[in-house]
């Protein structure tokens, strides 16, 4: 029997977060552990009056690429890639896997390679989705491998992916406006503010957002959703942090980072696991070493760490960073070929001022 909650999903992701309209072209990406997801989303966007392109991918394809590809063709870029981030009208994004640990032993310098060879097409991506003429979203579909990652069973795991979502209830799209209206009044409260100063027993920093933008993140782009961001301004970040959680990229996990900031850039940078794919990734370009976001989690049904980014960038009582590239609707003018976020536990001993006032402490607000 069907799960009725996949459904919910599907009229989450269809319906509210990208809005089909009749005539979109909405292109499809689903990894094929994720076919339930794929056919309720297909059958949503008919019915919406859209188009949809269904791209299907497995977890081996992307290591064989890798492995087997020479320099020239990891820097090919597909003309049916192109295509969709320059000319569809929406992109949904179904992800899942059966081996999270399949890029694992690819060599990073053909990873990096990669990355620079997109590094226009993701301006691109990024350059659509600011100006609104991309609409996209994100979820992942639960599967065994990710409820492994997050130490839970598979009914466990989908309780919490659905629970996270609000796909368990009665009207979904009612819950995430919800989300909107309170994470705005925080987004007014900082418009038009400069200075972020962040003390805790893992963070002593400093960064301006002067002439920045947050943005309320309640669904139209990831779902899960629940997080407020920015992009600082490029040279203004100052001191030092230690990040709580493992940060995941590209089938590695890099533990106990730490970024020791001067104006702007992260002059050193360590890790007790995987430095060495740290610092190439950190060394991928001139702007993979500033940082390109700035963020607080905001979704407190997200309690434990699951090794999903999607899921635990949103931890209630974390904040993030990503380094590499920033957001153009935030005003960030930061290039960089990579994004990669980084999550700090601030639910105790940390405190968040804003132009002098206590804006967030011990993982609550105070305003």
């Amino acid at each position: 029997m069907a799960d009725p909650r996949v459904e919910k999903l599907a009229e989450i992701l269809v319906d509210f977060s990208i809005d089909v309209q009749p005539g979109d072209w909405v292109v499809v990406r689903s990894h094929i552990l994720a076919l339930p997801l794929l056919h309720a989303v297909t059958r949503r966007i008919l019915r919406a009056g859209g188009n949809p392109t269904a791209v299907l991918s497995d977890s081996q394809l992307g290591e064989i690429l890798l492995r087997g590809a020479n320099d020239a063709q990891l820097e090919w870029i597909s003309p049916m890639e192109r295509m969709t981030l320059e000319n569809a009208d929406a992109l949904i994004v179904l992800g899942a896997t059966d081996n999270t640990r399949a890029l694992s032993g690819v060599d990073p310098l053909r990873q990096q390679l990669q990355q620079r060879a997109r590094r226009e097409l993701m301006g691109t991506y990024m350059q659509r989705s600011a100006d609104g003429s991309l609409r996209w979203v994100g979820t992942q579909y639960p599967c065994p491998a990710l409820a492994q990652e997050a130490d839970m069973s598979l009914d466990e795991y989908e309780d919490f992916v659905y629970s996270t979502t609000f796909a368990d209830q009665t009207d979904p799209v009612q819950a995430w406006r919800e989300v909107f209206n309170r994470q705005q009044h925080w987004v007014e409260w900082l418009r038009g503010r400069q200075q972020i100063v962040i003390k805790g027993a893992n963070a002593e920093m400093t960064l301006s957002i002067a002439g920045r933008d947050f943005i309320n993140d309640y669904g139209r782009h990831n779902m899960p959703a629940g997080e407020l961001f920015t992009s600082p301004v490029e040279d203004s970040v100052n001191g030092w942090v230690r990040f709580s959680y493992p940060a995941i990229r590209e089938g590695r996990e890099v533990e106990d980072v730490e970024f020791y900031f001067e104006q702007g850039k992260i002059v050193k940078a360590t890790a007790r696991k995987n430095e060495a794919f740290l610092l190439s990734q950190l060394d991928a370009d001139a702007g993979a070493r500033f940082l390109g976001e700035w963020a607080i989690g905001t979704n407190y049904r997200i309690k434990r760490f699951t090794k999903s980014i999607l899921y635990d960038e949103k931890i209630g009582g974390t904040m993030h960073m990503a380094v590499g590239r920033g957001f153009p609707e935030a005003g960030s003018r930061n290039i960089s070929a990579i994004h990669w976020d980084f999550i700090c536990d601030m639910r105790q001993q940390s405190e968040i001022w804003v132009d002098g006032d206590l804006f967030y402490k011990n993982g609550e607000f105070q305003v």
